[in-house]
């Protein structure tokens, strides 16, 4: 499993996890996509913004590893800012690509991409 070094474990001062430490013995927690509601707590919702902000600061628009990252944090993002960057996508893989929909994610975290 690639650790992802200096990429932020966790939101600033809450318990929202961004990375995990190690890999599972009975293998990666598959990806899933989680559907965001309106009535989401504003906690959760700066958990997703400062997980797109870390994930845009770290890999910006090139395709990125799966690795330590937290598969619960990343299915808020996948399917929408967050998309499969190979055919072959194994939800079940470390090694799995990944890549950031600018488009998408611009529109939905604006903030994430300010400098």
């Amino acid at each position: 499993m690639l650790k992802h070094r200096g990429f932020p474990g966790r939101l600033p001062g809450t318990d929202f996890q961004f990375t995990i430490r190690r890999s599972a013995k009975g293998g990666a927690a598959p990806l899933k996509r989680r559907e965001r509601h309106a009535d989401r707590k504003p906690r959760d919702r700066d958990a997703d913004l400062g997980f797109m902000w870390a994930l845009w600061r770290q890999f910006g628009a090139a395709p990125f590893e799966r690795g330590n990252l937290d598969a619960g944090r990343l299915g808020w993002l996948l399917g929408r800012e967050v998309v499969p960057a190979e055919d072959s996508f194994d939800p079940r893989s470390y090694g799995a690509l990944l890549v950031i929909d600018e488009a998408v994610a611009r529109r939905s975290f604006p903030d994430a991409f300010e400098e």
